[in-house]
């Protein structure tokens, strides 16, 4: 396994390798992707052996343009392009209608796939060079916490992955919102790093799960529906809709906190709010001090990375609203929580 500097000739390479049937993990504006040829069965199938993904969990589909799609895509409908137009390269996903070439495995046997243009230009490069549509689930041990460094693909993955191109931190931080444009209205079964605002800017208006909701019932043409994902190795505990306050007071008092406990909190005010009880947490950590949930969600997995390595009893955390990309962290808060 081999960490890469995005030069013109090591993307060539990243590239070259994807087309020739291996693993590259590629950095995205989201999190880093393990990315393999689309159409190339036993290089897909050497990505669910690194990431021991099971074969019910779809993969999404990366290509380097809005005009890409077509090779993936069976049919375009109008409000696909609409937001390919508007919201592509970006962090996206569109289920759409799939071309019979695709490998099975890719779509777990259903008959959409998922669709996305990453933002990030490594990405796109590398994808371009491949000369290939690019399956890239995120680069990691299936159901742990998402990559957002090349160091964290390096220590979960480590030689399971042929090349890693390191393209820094991730921008956003947070996987992809992903719209199942099968149906009418469209609906969202996993929400990510674009807000609903946007998409219904562009489309108007589309079904939206419920927090710590998802499509019930049958196989999902989307990633990221199990209860239990994205999840630290550290026990994870959700406070409830009121916040940390009484919840943890009362969890205090019964003995029920371990001694060496996380509090991760979305910024100042939050911390202000929690009052004395802060004293009882071994570490704290605030996703940003400022508030804004763009900058929480850029710096989730990462913090969560870092309370991982620290020994932890366990990690307490609270939702943040649920506006912009605030149904994004709390869905990867809610699904990463001890249940």
């Amino acid at each position: 396994m081999e960490i890469l500097e995005p030069t013109a000739a090591n993307l060539a390479l990243a590239g070259a390798r994807i087309a020739a049937g291996g693993l590259v993990a590629l950095p995205t504006e989201t999190v880093y992707g393990l990315g393999a040829d689309a159409f190339n069965a036993a290089a897909v199938a050497r990505v669910f052996e690194a990431k021991a993904r099971p074969s019910f969990d779809p993969l999404i589909v990366h290509v380097a343009s809005a005009a890409g799609a077509s090779r993936v895509a069976a049919s375009i409908p109008p409000k696909a392009r609409a937001l390919m137009e508007a919201l592509w390269p970006g962090p996206l996903t569109l289920i759409l209608p799939k071309v019979e070439e695709l490998p099975e495995l890719v779509t777990s046997g259903l008959p959409s796939v998922a669709i996305r243009c990453p933002a990030h230009p490594v990405a796109r490069a590398i994808i371009e060079a491949s000369g290939t549509a690019v399956a890239a689930p995120s680069a990691n041990p299936f159901g742990y916490l998402s990559p957002t460094r090349a160091e964290h693909v390096a220590r979960m993955l480590g030689d399971r992955v042929d090349l890693i191109v390191d393209g820094g931190s991730c921008e956003i931080g947070v996987e992809s919102t992903v719209l199942d444009l099968t149906r009418e209205p469209p609906r969202v079964l996993r929400p990510g790093g674009m807000a609903r605002e946007a998409i219904e800017a562009a489309i108007g208006p589309i079904d939206f799960p419920p927090p710590g909701g998802g499509p019930a019932g049958g196989p999902s043409p989307s990633p990221g529906q199990l209860d239990s994902h994205y999840a630290p190795r550290t026990p994870l505990r959700l406070a409830p809709e009121g916040g940390l306050g009484p919840a943890f007071a009362e969890a205090l008092r019964e003995g029920r906190v371990g001694r060496r406990a996380a509090v991760l909190l979305l910024g100042e005010a939050e911390l202000a709010r929690l009052g004395s009880l802060a004293g009882a947490f071994a570490e704290l950590r605030l996703l940003a001090p400022g508030g804004g949930l763009a900058e929480a969600a850029a710096s989730l997995f990462s913090t969560l990375h870092e309370l991982d390595g620290l020994g932890l009893d366990e990690i307490w955390a609270e939702r943040v609203p649920e506006r912009g990309l605030g149904p994004a962290i709390n869905d990867r808060l809610y699904k990463a929580s001890t249940k």
